[in-house]
């Protein structure tokens, strides 16, 4: 038998580059800081894009920056593309400092939304410096996508769309399709007049299979939907959604094609969407994301703690007003967050509930006091339920505790009822009427409501003890302070 042979430490860790690709577990445990870097650059580009992507993701930054810059520039951009976009432009940002032409070829590469999402994230600066490093045809378009609000279909559009003259024959078109260099996956091709306006669309599997010599217009649908590239994101997914599209051509005020937008970016949308809505029901910064920065972190998160705190010291309030009866019946102190509680819970499944029917523009406004008042009826229904579950247990254990009277259990079933139904009338109308007033549905209501729902519930148990004080045992001597 051969005796094994003997490796120096500066023997590839990664054998058989040519081989099979290993997932991006595999290849992260094989990678240390002595990495022979050309051999992981050729493991990581027989990979497909996504599991590229997580290959770098799961390595050193300094490593990954490294093999960007071994591998080729095609697999490099496909790779960037699929990242989580923190990720990516810290590997820009990288890039700029040890290799700026790189980092430029590297973005002209992707698809041209995908590099301008990308350079958004850098100061005017840091864009012309990536900018200077690469065509001008390419500067020009990404200059022309940057001058587009980010939250609009113009900002995410891509200007990789294929476009024939109306006037043409089918063969003209399948020649300028042909010489046409698409980096976008495309079905259709639209045709355009004279000065670029949009007058009708033709799938490509049509062409393929028509005479050359007929005319395109025979083929094409003039009953096209098109957007405006002012149009808000969240309204573009909604078209996408309803209407089940796949591209939608983006113009201006003058009817002229402008971009493309695709339904793999309304998948990024929906996805943005959603996790967004979830950050701002609680006060977390809408564009914060897990690697964002602590200073990003925390400008997104303490102005809204400071809210947070405000409208805490409501609730605050409402309990020092009823000092005295506390300390008379200490128990009350005791029930206070059990009522509170209930009646915060009870708000978040109806504010989930709304906030879900008008992201999906499921909420008709004629409707919506209905809908409350639905929700409110929910809320007493199962404030009656827990409250003569809880009441129950309250008054067994009150009638052996000494000083304390069955009674309270009735006091606490009937603030159970009340309180839960307080919370999901508020969980239910407060993203509605914040809609109403041209404010994100979303953006603190959990703060808002969890500050109406405490302040509420201390209010109506401590406030129905206070009333009945007398049944309760509670002497005249204490609530007068």
């Amino acid at each position: 038998m051969p005796e094994p042979e003997d490796r120096t430490e500066h023997e590839p860790v990664i054998e058989n580059p040519a081989g099979d690709s290993p997932d991006d577990l595999r290849a992260a445990e094989m990678i240390s800081h002595t990495i022979d870097v050309p051999a992981l650059a050729a493991v990581v580009q027989q990979q497909d894009a996504p599991d590229a992507a997580d290959t770098l993701e799961s390595i050193e930054e300094s490593d990954a920056v490294e093999v960007l810059g071994e591998m080729d520039i095609q697999s490099a951009a496909d790779a960037m593309s699929n990242m989580q976009i923190p990720i990516a432009v810290s590997l820009i940002e990288d890039l700029i400092d040890t290799n700026t032409s790189i980092a430029s070829r590297i973005l002209e590469e992707m698809a041209p939304d995908d590099s301008t999402e990308l350079l958004r994230f850098f100061d005017v600066p840091e864009q012309d410096r990536l900018l200077s490093g690469m065509q001008p045809s390419t500067v020009i378009e990404i200059r022309k996508l940057l001058s587009y609000e980010p939250g609009t279909a113009g900002g995410i559009m891509t200007t990789d769309f294929l476009s024939v003259p109306v006037g043409c024959t089918v063969g003209e078109a399948t020649d300028l399709i042909r010489a046409a260099k698409i980096e976008e996956d495309v079905q259709h091709a639209f045709l355009v007049d004279q000065v670029g306006r949009l007058r009708g669309v033709v799938g490509l599997r049509s062409l393929l299979v028509s005479p050359d010599t007929i005319p395109v217009k025979q083929l094409f649908q003039s009953t096209l939907h098109a957007v405006d590239a002012g149009m808000d994101r969240e309204e573009l997914a909604h078209e996408f959604e309803r209407f089940d599209y796949v591209v939608l051509p983006v113009i201006d005020q003058q009817e002229r094609v402008l971009g493309i937008v695709t339904v793999d970016d309304v998948m990024d949308i929906i996805r943005a969407e959603g996790t967004e809505d979830v950050q701002r029901t609680v006060g977390a910064g809408a564009e914060e994301m897990v690697y964002s920065t602590t200073g990003q972190k925390i400008k997104g998160r303490f102005p809204w703690l400071m809210v947070n705190l405000f409208t805490s010291t409501i609730a605050a309030i409402v309990v020092l007003n009823f000092e005295n009866l506390i300390s008379e019946l200490a128990i009350l102190a005791v029930l206070m967050p059990v009522i509170a509680n209930q009646a915060g819970n009870a708000g978040q499944q109806s504010l989930a509930v709304t906030l879900r029917g008008l992201v999906l523009d499921q909420i008709v406004p004629r409707r919506s006091l209905g809908l409350v008042a639905r929700e409110a009826l929910v809320g007493a229904f199962n404030g009656a339920l827990c409250g003569a579950i809880v009441g129950g247990i309250v008054a067994i254990f009150a009638s052996i505790l000494p000083d304390t009277d069955w009674r309270l259990g009735v006091v606490v079933a009937i603030s159970m009822s009340i309180a839960l139904t307080v919370g999901c009338f508020i969980g239910s109308s407060l993203p509605i009427l914040m809609k109403k007033c041209r404010f994100d549905p979303a953006t603190a209501s959990t703060i808002f409501l969890t500050m109406v729902t405490d302040s509420a519930s201390f209010l109506i148990f401590l406030g129905l003890a206070s009333l009945l004080s007398d049944w309760l045992g509670v002497t005249a001597a204490a609530m007068a302070g």
